[in-house]
């Protein structure tokens, strides 16, 4: 560098220091997405369970938040409501299930961080009579709660609820700006204790939490820095998503032993969120728009990623891919690049299924029975959990941009069912 003028020899030097500096950064961590509690409710007593449970949040989300993460969520799973509306006429279940609503609500404003329910699924069992799902259509339309209907299990499909689900789904579309939809699914061999939402259901004496991160970040960082090669993709995120499933274990196991909570394990699946992309960052290892031949390569990549995580596992570990939730998605959607179908192929390999998945308003109910149906099918051949949060939006029809009101959405264009 002797014959180079001054300046230049500084300017190299500059750039030299801001390369070392960028890569002694350490990566930002993960938001958590979820901390979810389980507990076993009942009429005369559930607003001390409930916070009992409030009061373990508190503990739980303190302890993330001292260990550098920042905390989105914190929820309330119920043992499934059938259970503690049993007895009850239509009209007092339902106002019951609104008391309950209300007083989550309160105990949220009341506490410095949000509360947000889960009262587990209308049905579970092929024999489950429908009259727990027509409850459900009475309250979730303005109830801030979440709920499901179990379709599929060891036993096969349960196609009554099926129907069910179909018909819930039509009925929650006529909410206002049809949100409704978003807080119920179908789902399909999914084991209890799952942390993220609609799906968790539990049926146990409860006093249990899981952890699920908003990990989409860390497949971005892993699959930015594999130069598009699927072997050093697989290590890179592997290693990333078992770095922090430690940290996660390591909290999880720590807030066991000052609360007495029983802590059941981590969601290793990498949730997205708006801007926090799964479809992007699978774009920079396939090198094309999601929905492009290799985008189920990379699904398969991050499932085995998750699948690798050497601890205690719960919940769906594999690959979520909701669409109103993930921009890229959004906006790939918007553009045809992928549909249901697609989706229903990457989730041989992976999961969620199909996850707010934004449909016509005048998509019928056999159609949706015919979609659930799908998604149980392959739930039941392949032995994996999966689920269905179909979205219809009243009034719209396809190549309508829809008008979902929820703050987790990101809104698209609707496309044609196939």
């Amino acid at each position: 560098m002797r014959d180079l003028p001054l300046r230049v020899v500084r300017l190299v030097f500059f750039l030299l220091l801001l390369a070392i500096s960028a890569i002694a950064q350490p990566a930002p961590l993960p938001r958590v997405r979820a901390i979810t509690t389980f507990i076993r409710i009942d009429r005369s007593n559930y607003k001390t369970q409930v916070d009992d449970a409030v009061k373990m949040l508190g503990v739980a989300r303190g302890a993330f938040i001292a260990a550098g993460f920042e905390v989105q969520t914190t929820r309330i799973v119920t043992q499934p409501f059938p259970d503690y509306t049993r007895g009850l006429s239509r009209s007092d279940a339902a106002n019951f299930l609104r008391e309950f609503d209300q007083y989550i609500s309160a105990v949220s404003a009341s506490n410095k961080f949000a509360v947000i329910a889960n009262i587990g699924p209308a049905m579970r069992n092929a024999a489950d009579d429908t009259s727990a799902a027509e409850l459900l259509g009475d309250v979730l339309g303005t109830a801030k709660f979440n709920s499901s209907i179990v379709v599929a299990g060891d036993d096969g499909i349960h196609w009554n609820a099926v129907r069910a689900s179909a018909r819930l789904m039509k009925k929650l579309e006529e909410t206002p700006h049809s949100d409704g939809t978003f807080k119920f699914a179908a789902t399909a061999m999914l084991q209890p204790f799952a942390p993220f939402f609609p799906g968790a259901w539990h049926d146990s004496p409860g006093h249990q939490f899981s952890i699920g991160l908003e990990g989409a970040g860390l497949v971005d960082q892993a699959f930015s820095a594999a130069n598009r090669d699927p072997q050093v993709a697989l290590q890179r995120l592997t290693a990333l998503l078992t770095e922090q499933g430690r940290v996660v274990e390591r909290i999880g196991e720590q807030v066991e032993k000052q609360t007495g909570w029983s802590y059941l394990g981590f969601d290793p699946t990498p949730a997205p969120l708006g801007q926090v992309s799964i479809a992007a960052a699978m774009e920079k290892l396939i090198g094309a728009p999601f929905g492009s031949s290799g985008t189920l390569t990379a699904a398969a990549i991050i499932t085995q990623a998750v699948k690798a995580v050497p601890v205690k596992q719960i919940g769906y570990a594999g690959l979520m891919l909701p669409i109103l939730e993930d921009a890229r998605m959004s906006q790939r959607w918007s553009e045809g690049t992928f549909h249901i179908d697609s989706l229903l192929a990457y989730s041989s390999v992976c999961g969620t299924g199909l996850d707010t998945v934004p449909l016509p308003g005048d998509v019928t109910e056999e159609q949706l029975v015919r979609i659930i149906g799908d998604v149980a099918s392959l739930a039941v051949k392949w032995h994996k959990p999966l689920t269905a949060r179909l979205q219809p939006e009243t009034g719209k029809k396809a190549g309508d941009r829809t008008d979902f009101q929820d703050t987790m959405l990101v809104n698209a264009v609707l496309q044609p069912l196939p």
